[in-house]
């Protein structure tokens, strides 16, 4: 099959045929290889999370040539870290359709389609299982309840925590999700917070297997204690700095950090904690409520 990759200046260039690896995620910390992208022709700000409405009442719209810009710069950052991006084709009438990670989640056991809460976004998990199709993927997708991908975190291989407002992620497709997961025995974390801080993703993201990023402040009380059972210390990410998207990072490898660029405290704590942080620019999409980890859906790591 052929592949598509998006070159810094938004154009669409095919790679040579090669097969399509095999969905396969068992933590989310681990080298990535293949990673699900969708370039951002047609995002525009939607007033359905408490920063995408603070930037639409000061006056944002999206620019696209911007945007595609961003997109573009950070495409081509996964690309030279040797990881393969395979882009979907983005629809006019799907306007969040680049934040990836919300629609399928790569799994020990293959690719999991999600079901988002919001209706504007269901045509974008049907895009996702046709591509699936295409890619001869096996896909498994959750019947029960609402469930997407920013409140979905395999931290490693035995730890699954999922966040759960119950307004995005309900404590139905939390459930479904978790089943395989539970009954291979590993531990399961289920996480509460504020729907106002839309996804885990936005207040919690793992570095490495024992080190991840939290804005304490909002997570439920007994969190921090639950992580320190487990062996897992937290970088403390302020609530404005979490508002920005600074605690939404994508971790490359378990030690290169990708991040959003104008987080200048985050990166020299990050940094000085061992990882090497790689900013990107993508104001675009954080005024629209999605930052780096929402803009990527790892499909497979190796160990």
């Amino acid at each position: 099959m052929k592949v598509d990759f998006v070159a810094f200046d938004g154009s669409v260039a095919v790679e040579p045929t090669r097969v399509f690896p095999v969905s396969h995620i068992v933590s989310e910390t681990d080298i990535l290889t293949d990673v699900v992208l969708c370039p951002p022709h047609h995002l525009a700000p939607v007033p359905c999370c408490a920063v995408t409405r603070t930037h639409i009442d000061q006056g944002f719209d999206t620019c696209t040539d911007e945007a595609l810009q961003q997109h573009a710069t950070l495409t081509t950052t996964l690309m030279k870290a040797g990881i393969r991006c395979h882009i979907l084709t983005p629809s006019p009438d799907l306007p969040d359709m680049c934040f990836t990670r919300d629609i399928g989640v790569s799994t020990p056991w293959g690719m999991v389609a999600l079901n988002p809460a919001m209706s504007h976004r269901r045509g974008e998990v049907s895009a996702l299982i046709e591509a699936c199709e295409r890619w001869n993927m096996p896909v498994r997708r959750i019947a029960q309840g609402t469930l997407e991908g920013g409140d979905i975190c395999i931290a490693r291989e035995g730890l699954l925590i999922m966040g759960m407002s119950g307004e995005r992620s309900s404590a139905a497709g939390v459930e479904e999700f978790a089943a395989p997961f539970r009954a291979s025995g590993w531990d399961i974390l289920i996480c509460p917070f504020h729907a106002d801080h839309l996804h885990l993703d936005t207040i919690f993201c793992m570095l490495d297997e024992r080190t991840a990023l939290a804005c304490t402040d909002v997570l439920d009380d007994g969190f921090p204690d639950a992580m320190a059972a487990r062996g897992i210390r937290l970088l403390p990410v302020s609530y404005k700095e979490a508002r920005g998207l600074g605690c939404n990072i994508l971790s490359i490898d378990g030690r290169t950090i990708v991040t959003a660029a104008g987080h200048e405290r985050v990166a020299h704590m990050i940094a000085d904690a061992g990882f090497e942080p790689v900013a990107v620019d993508i104001p675009e999409f954080t005024a629209c409520g999605g930052g780096i980890h929402c803009l990527t859906m790892p499909l497979a790591r190796e160990a």
